[in-house]
This record gives C-alpha cells, structure tokens and sequence, in this order.
C-alpha cells in the first residue's frame, strides 16, 4: 500500500470513528483536555500501525481497545502526579456537587465509585457506548463467554453498591443493569 493510501485509509476511519472515540473518552476523563490528549494518542498510535488496523467495524472495535490501554496509561501517570491538592479538590467537588433535578442520579456516582475499575468499564462500555457482550470482548481481547461473565459480575457488584448507598432504591434502580434472558 503507499502513503497516498495509508493516509486516505487513516482518514477514512477517522472520519467514521472520531466522534464514538471521543465521547468515551470524554465520559472516561476529567476535563476535556484530558480526552483530547487521549484521543489524539489513539490516532496517532493508528497511524503508526495502519497494517494493524482491521477493517470495517473490526477497526472501530481495535480502536476502542487503542483507547483503553491510552486511557490506562493516562490514568497510571496521572496518579503519579495526585498530590493533596488534587485530593482535596475532589472533596470539595462532592461536598458542592449539586444534585440531579429528577433525583434519579442520588446514589449511583456513589455506588460506582465503589466499585473496581474494571467494573466501571465493563458497565460504560455496556451502557454509555451501547457495546453488546461480543463486541466488549473484542475490545477487552477476551472470549465472548468471558465478557458475558464479566458483565454480569458487574452488574451484580453494582447492585449490591447501590443498595448499599440507597438501601431503599436497590430493587428498582438496579433491575436495568441485569440482562434480561430472552425465553
């Protein structure tokens, strides 16, 4: 392939993906400079290894594990640099976080924090990127049955922080994040 099709390749894609790449990465970070870094290393990792990158929807899928991994390696440096301050920030924001107007919200930032990282991803990529379980194990390079386990782990660890935090709550706020068994 030569570079004139390389580039046309990488702009294909771009086109087709930027927008999915940078809402999870903005619903990932915490300030849109951040998902802006995040994105733009995704891209330029894709670029670098243009004969990597599969085709079609497969490609999307690659590039949300690209994301990931970024996004870990983020995280990982940006924990190296947390002082007091950044701790402290965090306090003030949820002593001052103003509640959701429909109340709906009460509770589940609080149960999520809860739980492991891994959980939060499986569920975002569950629910804010609308990944079935086929399409998380891609992104996760694990097996289709392993994503499904995992997912439902998830959704159960979940349920159990949210009735911790809103005991009253639990059985209704969580029946949507338990995957329905089709009869």
């Amino acid at each position: 392939m030569s570079e004139q099709d390389d580039r046309s390749r990488f702009e294909a894609v771009y086109r087709r993906t930027y927008e999915q790449i940078l809402g999870y990465a903005v619903r990932r970070c915490s300030s849109p400079e951040d998902a802006a870094d995040v994105v733009a290393e995704t891209y330029v990792i894709a670029w670098r290894r243009m004969t990597e990158l599969p085709d079609g929807d497969a490609g999307r899928l690659w590039l949300y594990g690209v994301a990931r991994r970024v996004l870990a390696n983020h995280r990982r440096s940006e924990r190296r640099r947390l002082t007091r301050h950044t701790e402290l920030t965090d306090e003030i924001e949820k002593l001052y976080a103003a509640p959701s107007p429909d109340g709906e919200q009460h509770g589940v930032d609080d149960a999520m924090d809860l739980l492991a990282d891994s959980d939060r991803e499986l569920l975002a990529l569950a629910l804010w990127e609308g990944l079935d379980p086929g399409e998380i194990a891609t992104v996760l390079g694990c097996s289709r049955n392993a994503a499904r386990i995992r997912l439902h782990r998830a959704r159960r660890r979940f349920a159990k922080a949210l009735e911790r935090i809103r005991p009253s709550a639990a059985g209704s706020a969580a029946r949507p994040l338990i995957e329905k068994r089709s009869g």
